[in-house]
């Protein structure tokens, strides 16, 4: 074995030494079922090599499309032991969007939850297996004989494990390529930035299609944690659970943290504090940030990452509990090396925007079959994130703005294109222009200017088409019309969305 391959960790390899330490541990819970850490490493083998009888092999993908559940970790633990990438489907997205997402990584096998079925049966997938969560799943993952170690043993680090969509700049979702290695590393940021330890709990209420509940459910379970799978937000519940569990990070984003303070203040005095709660803390209303603090007893996690990174760049530092912040300058993270650009590529000095590039471990492998289109985000060794951040002299940093113009609302990425592209399939629409606006409670929302004639303004007919096409988070929140001449354009026709975001 050579020096190279003697280095390599993969993350089936990490879990099985984590159950053979804890066997009897719960691993997984949804409150009324669990599932220790023995149970859950046998289950995962068998299924594995239920995939493998199946012809499943290294490299080949499944399409997942299901909402929280135990079955989503234990499939991705099984095509993690084959090298087999689990491509998560966002089951808020409209059919076309679906349809894209699937056809974009060319599944082997999809595999369904019964409260999806009937949809992805709709799309008619020439050529594609599916497999429901139901009894023939029990039997392929029950029957199943494990893996023999030379199947095992072909998996490398580099080997995507996971596909996570994010929205896309031309207008549809690309698809995020997540290897063993990136998420080895995001388990590591967890300990080595915020602390969380093996007797820490997570509730993993947020969708499993999303970075924030996929790396830190797989990132406990490498720890010795237990996930706690909650099918959606449920307040009661996770209230419930904060009471009676030791909670390490408590997820908490744009859209539910009123809410969640309200449910928390019902739910009477916490028995001990979490380690740390919230997300995103720009587009959250600052006062919500102390009295959310001050109900849990622990500081605000002031974060700056994305589905390509994990939690890194900037997301060591956290705000202090129960006083409004006055500041909202991040920190950088662990096992990440940045670099702030300007538009030659070259580094700028303190108290000087630039571009945010980032290097590290923990980064995904690029985006699935992009056509190369991703070369400009992943050029010269380093990942070049399209966001504008100032380093003080003190190594702090704060994010100033977007290069690639994006809306985030209540966790979800949106870029207006995404929105444009359906309006303007509109027969009376002229030109159409999708601005973000700040909202107490999502962050920001999409607000679409309209250029059509008076009479062919119809708001309602807008949202509906929207609707029709596009994931329900992504249709604007208001439709206004506008003359196309009044559109703001730059010396190159391009249209200035911070002149328009002045009106809204």
């Amino acid at each position: 074995m050579d020096s190279v391959s003697s280095s390599w960790m993969t993350l089936p390899a990490l879990f099985a030494k984590r159950a053979q330490a804890q066997p009897l541990a719960v691993a997984l819970t949804d409150g009324d079922n669990t599932v220790r850490y023995g149970e859950l490493a046998a289950r995962a083998l068998r299924l594995a090599g239920g995939l493998w009888h199946l012809g499943l092999r290294r490299g080949d993908r499944i399409a997942l499309w299901s909402e929280n559940r135990f079955e989503v970790i234990e499939l991705e633990l099984a095509a993690a032991h084959l090298g087999v990438i689990v491509a998560c489907l966002n089951w808020r997205l409209s059919e076309a969007e679906q349809r894209h997402c699937i056809g974009l990584v060319a599944p082997a096998m999809a595999v369904v939850s019964p409260r999806y079925e009937k949809a992805l049966r709709q799309l008619a997938l020439p050529g594609v297996r599916t497999l429901v969560f139901d009894a023939e799943y029990e039997r392929l993952r029950e029957q199943g004989t494990p893996p023999s170690a030379q199947i095992l043993s072909v998996v490398q680090p580099e080997d995507g494990l996971v596909i996570l969509y994010t929205s896309g700049t031309t207008g549809l979702p690309k698809g995020a390529l997540l290897s063993h290695r990136a998420l080895v590393a995001r388990a590591m940021v967890f300990t080595a930035d915020y602390g969380i330890r093996g007797d820490d709990s997570f509730i993993a209420w947020s969708p499993l299609f999303h970075m924030a509940a996929n790396d830190h459910a797989l990132a406990t379970l490498l720890l010795g944690g237990q996930v706690i799978v909650c099918d959606g937000l449920d307040l009661n519940r996770i209230c419930h659970w904060v009471r009676t569990e030791r909670i390490g990070w408590l997820l908490a984003m744009p859209g539910m943290i009123e809410g969640l303070i309200a449910a928390l203040r019902a739910s009477g005095p916490l028995p001990r504090p979490v380690r740390l709660v919230g997300a995103m803390a720009d587009l959250v209303p600052r006062q919500q940030i102390a009295e959310l603090c001050a109900l849990v007893g622990a500081p605000y996690l002031n974060s700056f990452g994305s589905t390509e990174t994990g939690l890194p760049p900037a997301s060591a530092g956290l705000l202090a509990p129960g006083v409004v912040p006055a500041s909202l300058s991040k920190r950088e993270s662990s096992w990440c090396l940045t670099r702030l650009l300007d538009a030659e590529g070259r580094e700028v000095p303190a108290e000087t925007p630039g571009e945010m590039a980032v290097r590290g471990p923990t980064l995904f492998s690029g985006y699935w079959a992009d056509g190369g289109t991703g070369a400009a985000d992943l050029r010269d060794g380093w990942f070049h994130m399209g966001d504008v951040f100032v380093r003080h002299a003190d190594g702090s940093l704060d994010f100033v703005d977007r290069l690639k113009y994006l809306i985030k609302s209540g966790g979800e990425n949106i870029y207006p294109a995404e929105i444009e592209r359906v309006l303007l399939a509109h027969a009376s629409v002229r030109d159409a222009a999708v601005v973000r606006k700040r909202d107490d409670r999502w962050g920001e929302v999409p607000v679409a200017f309209v250029a059509c004639a008076p009479e062919d303004f119809d708001a309602a007919a807008l949202r509906a088409l929207c609707r029709a096409h596009l994931a329900g988070y992504k249709v604007p929140g208001e439709f206004r019309r506008i003359d196309i001449d009044a559109l703001p354009r730059s010396s190159t026709g391009k249209v200035l969305r911070h002149e328009l975001e002045k009106r809204v």
